[in-house]
């Protein structure tokens, strides 16, 4: 059995076809946390919070409960599906300063948990494997 593979605590460079997967805000103020390291090293666009941006996708995290980041996260594994050639690292998006719990909005990435080009927080995989034992 192949070891699975968490995505790192702290990002600071991609590897080639790497994509930073961070938590934003609709206006695309990537002012904090994991928006800022997007927009300070890996190309995320200011005024821009949805979708590819450089070497970064955005998922949006700061509109309202859960429910309003479910349909970006879907987005979001649809476009991985798309786009077996790029590699995505998702950060602990709306985990920091949008306030939800790993609890949350690990629940929300079920559906990107066996994709090969998908690596996720270990605390979201732990999540997602707790769903899986218990259901």
């Amino acid at each position: 059995m192949m070891k699975r593979q968490f995505t790192p605590e702290r990002i600071t460079q991609l590897g080639d076809n790497e994509i930073f997967v961070f938590g934003s805000n609709l206006a695309g103020m990537h002012a904090g946390g994991a928006a800022r390291i997007a927009h300070q090293l890996f190309g995320a666009e200011w005024g821009k919070g949805v979708g590819l941006q450089g070497a970064s996708y955005a998922i949006p995290t700061m509109q309202g409960g859960v429910e309003t980041i479910a349909p970006y996260v879907d987005e979001f594994i649809a476009f991985a599906q798309e786009n077996p050639q790029l590699h995505f690292l998702v950060t602990r998006i709306g985990c920091g300063i949008a306030g939800f719990s790993d609890n949350e909005i690990a629940p929300l990435f079920v559906n990107a948990y066996s994709l090969d080009n998908v690596t996720l927080p270990e605390q979201f995989v732990h999540c997602i494997e707790s769903i899986s034992a218990n259901s």
